[in-house]
């Protein structure tokens, strides 16, 4: 902006005015112009059949801070910002994006983009498709009971919860319904949730840890309890313990009619076809808790006398969680190949 200012000056007598004029410092240095940053994509990695990771490096801010920066995807080439994006952090550098929501076997299109006050420039299109949920075959136990069997990294594991009631050389397990019987309990014993048997149907049953832990076996022949070791490699492959429980969980909510979880099921895309299911589980008095809130697995790595690790999944949040807890209580069991 011009700001004027009159002057006067004699000569001969008369006074002449003059305007003399100055103009404010500009805020770019003479001889620099502002741009569009300057970025690239970064290639596509951990993918998976409902996600995918990207990112983008950005080498210039262009002459003005970068205010937000992320990927955007579509099923068409070029995305654009306006549609599926994400948003990590803001700046010049490497910065890495998680896509999910994605469609199982399906073929997208990704580019970083970066935004700074001249507007948003978008890096190098990659293209990707994500993986097709595959059932590897089927699981049976000793009592006839069928378990799809899915395949995640390397590993594999049933898609549903154990159901069966006899260990593999056809003992019984146990049935406890009553609350004080279930809490004295230093053999193995199962029961369903609320001691309702149609509760096993969907969501398996609930077993103390003394049933896994004896020698006749409850898992398939070719299969066993998972140790702790084997849940971390399941949980690194699916980007670490703060994001495998989206992969893990089945999608839905009870509310919205389109799945078991309550509100807000968190993270939920079961990207790694896992199915987790919501099967709640009985405390060492009898109790039982939250069924549609959490789901519990059992470990076959114990801590101590009394206590073993399980994990934890949750519908108010997108990780798997580990503590220990007493062997007296009941929960769910996955099973993983040999």
């Amino acid at each position: 902006m011009l700001k004027k200012a009159l002057s006067f000056i004699i000569l001969g007598g008369i006074a002449i005015s003059l305007f003399l004029s100055c103009s404010k410092k500009s805020d770019t240095p003479a001889g620099t112009s502002v741009s569009v940053p300057v970025l690239s994509t970064d290639v596509v990695t951990a993918i998976l059949t409902n996600s995918a990771k990207s990112g983008g490096t950005v080498t210039s801010d262009g002459g003005a801070p970068v205010t937000q920066r992320g990927v955007c995807w579509s099923r068409t080439p070029s995305p654009l910002v306006s549609g599926m994006h994400t948003v990590d952090g803001s700046g010049t550098g490497s910065y890495t994006s998680t896509m999910t929501g994605l469609d199982t076997n399906s073929l997208y299109y990704v580019r970083a983009y970066a935004t700074n006050s001249q507007g948003t420039a978008y890096g190098n299109t990659l293209s990707f498709i994500t993986l097709k949920l595959v059932v590897y075959g089927f699981a049976t136990d000793v009592d006839g009971n069928k378990y799809p069997v899915v395949k995640i990294g390397q590993q594999y594991w049933l898609q549903k919860n154990l159901r069966v009631d006899h260990y593999r050389n056809g003992d019984a397990i146990p049935r406890v319904t009553g609350d004080d019987p279930w809490k004295v309990l230093a053999t193995g014993a199962y029961c369903d949730y609320d001691n309702q048997s149609a509760n096993d149907t969907t969501y398996g049953n609930l077993y103390n840890w003394h049933a896994l832990g004896d020698s006749r076996g409850l898992c398939p022949s070719g299969w066993h309890v998972p140790a702790g070791s084997e849940w971390k490699i399941l949980a690194d492959f699916l980007g670490g313990n703060t994001l495998a429980g989206g992969a893990l969980k089945s999608t839905g909510t009870i509310e919205q009619s389109s799945g078991l979880w309550y509100v807000p099921n968190t993270g939920a895309t079961n990207s790694s076809g896992f199915t987790a299911l919501p099967g709640g589980y009985r405390i060492n008095y009898g109790t039982f808790y939250s069924l549609g809130n959490v789901a519990y697995f059992w470990s076959a790595s114990d801590t101590a006398t009394v206590n073993a690790w399980n994990y934890i999944l949750d519908a108010n949040n997108g990780e798997l969680s580990r503590i220990f807890s007493l062997k007296t209580n009941g929960f769910s069991i996955r099973c993983c190949r040999d």
